[in-house]
Parts: structure tokens; sequence; C-alpha cells
């Protein structure tokens, strides 16, 4: 039996699509486990041994707990708008509870820090372009100055035959990596009608907008972008 893909939004918040949310992002997103294995790297190019970090949409806890295997003298604010994904990562972190604190709601919701780092993985195209702008700015406002931000979500073309191409690609590595094709196509659907995706042009003018400096690419997979950029 296969399983849909993560499809948007409203699946976050669903108790029996939660429970099989960590089988979802390794099956979509090339590269899943290697992404978060760099990420943790550009991190620790300014992160000291006992830094702090905020990872925005830390539901489920699978960046936190790559992060916190990799580093064993970080602490950890994970923030995620869904209860039940919260509650998921509270399980995925069990062991390391003790420098790890989850908190329930948005960006506005985590501690106002200083932090040494902050993450926003598989997030940003769940929100909407102004919102974005908005979360960008407190994420800004939390970090020491000069500290990174990563980032990685779906960006590529928008125009019409871009964007239709970019999401067949999408349904084509789900399919490779076992997932139905008829639950591919649903998924590619909810996602054209329900993300808020952008190019990566406008990604990286975003990023600039919100003060941050030095936006370098590290990441690109299929329909995904990711990029580090400091405070």
């Amino acid at each position: 039996m296969t399983h849909p893909p993560p499809s948007p939004g409203s699946v976050f918040f669903n108790a029996a699509a939660v429970a099989r949310y960590t089988e979802g992002p390794p099956r979509v997103v090339p590269g899943f486990a290697d992404m978060h294995r760099m990420t943790a790297l550009l991190l620790a190019e300014r992160v000291p041994e006992n830094g702090r970090v905020l990872v925005v949409g830390a539901g489920g806890g699978l960046e936190l707990l790559a992060f916190a295997r990799a580093q064993p003298g970080w602490s950890f604010d994970g923030v995620d708008p869904s209860a039940e994904m919260i509650q998921l990562a509270g399980k995925t972190l069990k062991e390391h509870a003790s420098r790890t604190r989850l908190h329930h709601g948005f960006i506005d919701d985590a501690p106002e820090g200083p932090f040494d780092a902050a993450t926003c993985l598989l997030t940003m195209h769940f929100v909407e372009v102004e919102e974005r702008r908005s979360m960008l700015a407190e994420i800004h406002r939390r970090l020491r100055p000069g500290s990174p931000l990563v980032v990685m979500h779906m960006s590529f073309p928008q125009d019409e035959a871009g964007r239709s191409t970019w999401l067949a690609r999408y349904a084509a590595y789900a399919v490779s990596s076992g997932v139905d094709g008829q639950d591919a196509r649903r998924a590619v659907s909810a996602i054209d009608s329900q993300l808020n995706i952008l190019s990566p042009e406008q990604d990286e003018a975003i990023l600039r907008d919100a003060e941050f400096s030095n936006v370098s690419l590290f990441y690109a997979g299929l329909t995904f972008r990711g990029w580090v950029a400091y405070a």
C-alpha cells in the first residue's frame, strides 16, 4: 500500500495524515537527508558549540533531529502552528528533549532570542507573499547580527509552461520513489491550486527585502530550492 505525498495545508492538522508524515518528505524531496546535513554544516560555519537555533515550521521534528544529532552542544526552539505536528516532533525528539523547546503557534509565538541561527525548511510555500515578508522580518529581528538563516521550499519558474513542466517533474519523482500515480496526480493538483509558490528570483528578492544579506543558493532538487542568507 502506498500513501500520498504530503499535500498542502490541512494534512498537518489531520491526525491520521500526521501519523504518516515522516514517510512523505523523503519520497518527494530529492536528497532530503542530505539537505538536512548540508543545512547543519552551513549553520555550523557561524554557530558556536553552545549555540541556540530557532527552527520555524518545526512540526514533525525531522530537521531538529538531524541538527541535534550533528551538534550535541546546540539547543533549539521549534515553532509550528499545528498542535498535531508539534506532538509528533516531541515524540521524534524524545532523546534530545532536554535541549529542545517546542512552541505551538506562529513566528510571533517564538521566543525573542537572540538566536545564533534559524531555519525554515519546507514551510514558506504554505505562506502567502505578504505574510512571508512579515515572517522573515520577525525571524531577522530574533537573530544576532551576521547569523545565518537557511530556507528551503518549492520554488520554480512561474510562467504557465514552466509551472506545468516543473509540477510534472514533481509527480514523476514521487512516482519513481514509490508513490502511487493517482496519489501523485492528486498531490500535484492540490499543490497547483493551494500553495504559494514563487520563482527563485522572487524568493531571493523577498529575503533581501527582509534585510538578509549574501543570499546564496546552496540546494536545488527539481521543484525545491534552498538558500542561506545572513542577518
